[in-house]
């Protein structure tokens, strides 16, 4: 199986950047103990503290959709609306040479 590289960021929207921060670094923990997480970092941009980076690696296809399905996952999801300018930018790249 592939290993699975996903890049994701998100924009908090105006006054909210403190609470996107804290949601997102909420998910950390959880996420590094899942089946399959082999690195889970979230990064924020050094010229606008309102956008956010998570990197991340996942063993195989099977392990990032179990994610996908976790509940502190999609507790964070559903507050998207109200943390978010707009919708996260998702990348799904798989490594060469595996």
């Amino acid at each position: 199986m592939k290993s699975i590289t996903i890049i994701a960021t998100f924009q908090a929207k105006p006054g909210q950047e403190a609470v996107l921060k804290t949601a997102l670094a909420a998910l950390l923990p959880p996420t590094r103990r899942e089946s399959g997480c082999l690195l889970y970092n979230l990064h924020v941009a050094p010229d606008d503290p309102a956008r956010f980076l998570f990197y991340e690696n996942w063993a195989s296809q099977p392990h990032l959709d179990a994610h996908l399905k976790s509940p502190h996952l999609t507790a964070l999801l559903n507050r998207v609306e109200e943390l978010c300018a707009a919708a996260p930018q998702i990348q799904l790249w798989q490594r060469v040479g595996e």
